[in-house]
């Protein structure tokens, strides 16, 4: 009876049967990843950029409790009067509310996306700058040797933007305050001049 368990078994396992590994799915390049970010946009609709200065406004309305906001829905929906005034039932208010408590989730989404793009690309950045670093160190000590002289004008290429940068940090760089002149001289002369008057 095993025996014929076993060929059952070995029968109903085919290559077609075998679970398919699905394959990794190419990652975006940067202008794939910028065209479909656009496209996310105008599919969302309502879409408001806002400046600093409107944000922290529109923020600091809408400080209110989730008690307090259901609390003034069901005002709304108390009495038909209210809703007149407000312009609402308190059905499409409650909707409104619903609505907005959702997109929270997409506002973390994206700004989780966001660090994690900014993340990576800083990252991008430090390997490039490493890279870079190492190839004028190997170019600045080849370019010593005459074999080598192709490398000469680009090693004093860098070397002038390098010195240029380090003028203009310099430049923008504020003027530190003046020291102070301490307190014990200050105090000496009035009290000098107090002594010698009395």
């Amino acid at each position: 009876m095993s025996t014929n368990q076993e060929t059952t078994n070995r029968e109903t396992i085919t290559p077609a049967a075998a679970v398919e590994i699905p394959l990794p799915v190419p990652a975006l390049t940067p202008e794939e990843a910028v065209e479909a970010v656009r496209v996310l946009r105008q599919r969302i609709g309502e879409v408001t950029p806002l400046t600093a200065a409107q944000r922290t406004t529109l923020r600091n309305r809408a400080r209110t409790t989730n008690p307090i906001l259901q609390a003034s829905i069901n005002v709304i929906g108390a009495l038909d009067i209210v809703s007149q005034a407000v312009g609402q039932p308190a059905a499409a208010v409650r909707e409104l509310y619903d609505e907005a408590n959702r997109w929270t989730a997409v506002e973390d989404e994206l700004r989780a996306t966001l660090n994690g793009v900014a993340g990576a690309n800083l990252v991008r950045r430090q390997r490039i700058t490493a890279i870079a670093s190492r190839a004028f160190t190997i170019g600045e000590q080849l370019s010593r040797d005459p074999a080598h002289a192709a490398l000469v004008p680009h090693v004093a290429e860098i070397k002038r933007l390098k010195s240029f940068n380090r003028r203009k940090k310099a430049a923008q760089a504020p003027a530190p305050p003046s020291s102070p002149v301490p307190g014990p001289l200050l105090s000496r002369g009035p009290a000098t001049s107090a002594t010698s008057e009395s």
